[in-house]
């Protein structure tokens, strides 16, 4: 299970899935070219929200729901940094779905 660690350094924010660097797949979108945000709702939190749906769940639903993913969690995380789970991004897309089926 991917894990997932947003920390602010010197430089700027760093965002790593395992300790490795985290694609923000600006290939998908290109709302931030200068990187990763979070603790609102701007184009650098999209950016980290694509980024992180992508890697947990695939280019398909993260493409169709990372503004949502933007607006309920990442623009909640810490400003300081924070620790996410993929099994956490599982279970809120769960949750997404399964309201999306009662429409």
């Amino acid at each position: 299970m991917r894990v997932y660690e947003g920390v602010r350094t010197e430089d700027g924010c760093r965002v790593t899935v395992d300790g490795r660097n985290l694609e923000l797949r600006h290939d998908l979108r290109n709302h931030s070219p200068t990187g990763a945000e979070w603790g609102y709702g701007g184009s650098g939190p999209a950016q980290l929200a694509l980024g992180l749906l992508a890697d947990a769940l695939g280019e398909e639903l993260a493409l169709r729901h990372y503004q949502l993913f933007k607006r309920e969690i990442v623009a909640g995380f810490e400003q300081q940094g924070w620790i996410l789970t993929q099994a956490e991004i599982r279970c809120w897309i769960a949750k997404v779905l399964s309201s999306q089926e009662g429409m």
